[in-house]
């Protein structure tokens, strides 16, 4: 694990150096630049910053690439937060008449945190994560991305790790954008299953007949539920979470297994006499008993913070800001690499600022054609390159393969632009 090379202390130390030569800053604005299609798009967007001591500073906006690169270099932040596009500047927002200042876009997002899985991991909780219950986000991450792309047809997701516990998800298409509050809290409850605080036993509800997309969420959840659960969490092994599980059940059904629990005492075992019993029960109940369902996706399916996707100004932390606590960078996730995603292995600032000053193979400084470039020119190629040095590196070529695809969808809207002003 990477978190030892960290030390809290050195973050104000670390960040100008980061924010200087490290942080991807023409990518961060080609994403929020949209391509440009609509005018003032990322000159409205509110940008807050958390500085040390917990200063926070909402309502910050910038008119370039370059205006907002000297802003974080001049202030550092511990933290970067993205809001939404606002009627007005938002650096502005005093100046402008009472009730006329408002949130017109985002992105529609999504904020899946591991603390609230507190009730079904049993190997870490609160803060703390481990690779066993890490399972949960990448179950996470396969049931929301099919269901937004297939369900929704949004093409422009970026799944973007934490950098301590949980993972965000940007649809970026313009229709998501463009969604009201009321079509974002439809997404957002279409995709929420899991209902009921810490005194609601049961928790997902299944009624006949299931609905194609619980089908398709609880395909991916039983790829998952042998070794998350049975294995990794033992929810049929220890007492306590046995009787857990047996709560969720019909009475009789619960009588009848806590006989048959005493003479198998093997977690799978076990969990195959559940499946038989839910099958002799639903052959020959009037109405759907899908108890078994239910309790695969009590324990495994997603819990949202359907308040994060609800609202249009609502702030989600910033790709490639830096986790205070973990000094790791909240990095884009390349699904075609999420199973074997590892948050330990993502770099922490004080990996990629020393890789920095690591010489490489085949490197001898600067050449004689460095030295007759344009100064601003062996600025650019300096900054392109300095990422380039470190581990940052795979994770900054993810992003610019998202942002490929954001481009041509840009190009395609410029295009249908063109097209309907020839026509007047």
């Amino acid at each position: 694990m990477l978190s030892s090379d960290y030390d809290a202390a050195s973050l104000p130390d670390l960040l100008p150096l980061y924010y200087r030569r490290l942080f991807p800053f023409s990518q961060y604005y080609r994403w929020l630049n949209y391509g440009g299609v609509h005018k003032n798009y990322f000159q409205n967007r509110e940008f807050s910053f958390t500085l040390k001591d917990d200063i926070y500073v909402r309502y910050q906006s910038f008119s370039t690439q370059n205006e907002l690169e000297k802003e974080m270099q001049r202030m550092n932040p511990y933290k970067i937060d993205i809001g939404a596009i606002y009627s007005h500047r938002p650096n502005q927002h005093n100046t402008v008449k009472s009730g006329t200042f408002q949130a017109l876009e985002k992105e529609l997002v999504f904020d899946i945190d591991m603390t609230d899985y507190d009730d079904v991991r049993s190997c870490c909780s609160a803060a703390d994560i481990c690779p066993k219950c890490w399972t949960l986000m990448t179950i996470a991450i396969r049931i929301l991305d099919r269901a937004l792309r297939e369900d929704f047809g949004f093409q422009h997701l970026l799944w973007v790790y934490s950098g301590r516990r949980g993972v965000h998800c940007w649809v970026c298409d313009e229709a998501a954008r463009k969604l009201s509050v009321a079509g974002r809290s439809a997404v957002a409850e279409y995709l929420s299953l899991v209902k009921g605080g810490d005194e609601t036993v049961k928790k997902v509800v299944l009624t006949d007949p299931i609905h194609p997309f619980i089908s398709k969420s609880l395909a991916v959840v039983e790829r998952y539920f042998t070794q998350y659960a049975l294995e990794e969490q033992d929810i049929l092994g220890r007492k306590e979470s046995v009787d857990k599980v047996l709560a969720l059940m019909p009475e009789d059904v619960k009588k009848e297994l806590q006989v048959l629990f005493q003479n198998e005492k093997k977690p799978c075992n076990r969990w195959e006499l559940v499946m038989d019993k839910a099958a002799k029960k639903q052959s020959t109940a009037k109405k759907g008993q899908y108890f078994e369902k239910e309790i695969m996706l009590q324990y495994c399916y997603p819990r949202l913070d359907v308040n994060v996707s609800k609202g249009v100004n609502h702030l989600l932390k910033s790709p490639f800001s830096v986790h205070p606590k973990t000094g790791r960078i909240s990095v884009p996730m390349d699904l075609k690499e999420l199973d074997t995603f590892d948050p330990f292995a993502v770099p922490t600032i004080s990996l990629i600022c020393e890789e920095l000053d690591r010489p490489r193979a085949g490197e001898e400084g600067e050449t004689s054609e460095d030295s007759k470039e344009n100064p601003k020119d062996a600025i650019e190629r300096r900054k392109l390159r300095d990422y380039k040095k470190t581990s940052l590196a795979k994770y900054v070529k993810c992003f610019d393969q998202f942002l490929d695809g954001i481009s041509r969808s840009c190009k395609g809207e410029l295009l249908k632009k063109s097209d309907v002003q020839k026509e007047f």
